[in-house]
């Protein structure tokens, strides 16, 4: 073979090989360094961009997509100890047209995190609204979509700031009692009756219990490769004190049926989706909300649990286009009427 030739072979393989090796070396030893990546390169493709906004001296951090336009605006606001890439996976599935908005709540992520801040759900439906304000969200009503701890900010806000919303899609809400115990709030008994309540299944701390919370959090079984759920575990160790206070806050008097005192008072038409397998909040909070809010559309999915926007994002994203255009059509109505 010619040397040039193979020359050219060689520099070709060294060059491929390069970030083939630091992928591996990446997964092996920095596995919380590829799940970053992860969401970067997500966000790049589907075309968010994180930017931020100042309230006096509380900074928030978003993610967006698209300009408002004829259609309502979509603010999303996540769960306990998430942040605002997990709404990616039902990004994916809305049109790129839609206004589409993703916040890390307060003292998540990029958002500013304070030992003064009021943690509680009325609190950060406070906050909430203050980013509302900063980037003028509230020029025009918009929609508000909430998952399990978002959930029950999301309805108090509805209630709360009625003028600011059009709609309401409510995900696995927390804030409502319930009459059938779940198996995340038996294993909560079972760990204060032991003086153990520092072990909350919902803030892991090594990639064994990691594995438990996501088999807690989801009826699919994922088969998740060891080294993920170390990298899983270390992108959340610096925050598990925050995580541990932020959850005897919410778990608190104050704040536990949040929800449920405020459900009479939201106006706007709402959508109820509960993944029937739901084994953190039990899927008959469902019928709760359903007998207290007039023009509620409840939506059950089977073989779901309570990561509803992991397990199932296509059939999420759809339920809510088709909710806004229910609305759509029937405001029209309304106006040629």
């Amino acid at each position: 073979m010619d040397l040039d030739v193979l020359n050219m072979f060689v520099i070709a393989g060294g060059t491929l090989a390069i970030p083939i090796l630091a992928f591996v070396a990446s997964f092996l030893l920095w596995p919380s360094a590829l799940i970053r990546i992860y969401y970067w390169y997500w966000r790049r493709a589907l075309g968010m961009q994180v930017r931020y906004a100042n309230y006096d001296d509380y900074q928030f951090c978003y993610s967006y997509r698209g300009r408002p336009g004829y259609r309502p605006s979509i603010l999303m606001l996540h769960g306990f100890s998430a942040h605002k890439d997990m709404w990616l996976s039902i990004v994916k599935f809305l049109p790129n047209n839609l206004h589409l908005v993703c916040v890390d709540m307060p003292g998540h992520e990029g958002t500013t995190r304070s030992d003064l801040d009021d943690y509680s759900i009325s609190g950060q439906a406070k906050r909430i609204h203050q980013f509302v304000e900063c980037i003028k969200l509230n020029k025009k009503p918009f929609h508000l979509v909430g998952t399990s701890m978002g959930g029950n900010v999301a309805g108090v806000y509805a209630a709360q700031y009625p003028e600011d919303i059009c709609s309401l899609t409510l995900i696995c809400p927390a804030g409502l009692p319930s009459t059938t115990d779940s198996k995340f709030i038996k294993q909560l008994r079972e760990l204060q009756e032991s003086k153990r309540i520092d072990r909350i299944p919902l803030i892991p701390s090594t990639p064994e219990e990691m594995a438990d919370m996501l088999k807690l959090c989801s009826y699919v079984r994922f088969k998740v490769p060891q080294q993920i759920l170390q990298g899983l575990v270390d992108v959340r160790i610096p925050h598990n004190e925050f995580y541990r206070k932020l959850f005897l806050e919410i778990v608190d008097e104050k704040s536990r049926h949040s929800l449920h005192e405020n459900m009479s008072k939201i106006k706007a038409p709402t959508q109820v989706i509960w993944g029937k397998q739901d084994q953190v909040l039990d899927v008959s909070g469902a019928s709760v909300l359903a007998s207290a809010i007039p023009d509620c559309h409840v939506y059950i999915l089977e073989n779901c649990g309570h990561s509803v926007v992991v397990e199932r994002p296509r059939k999420t994203a759809n339920l809510i286009l088709e909710f806004l255009a229910l609305l759509h059509s029937i405001d029209n109505n309304k106006k040629q009427a």
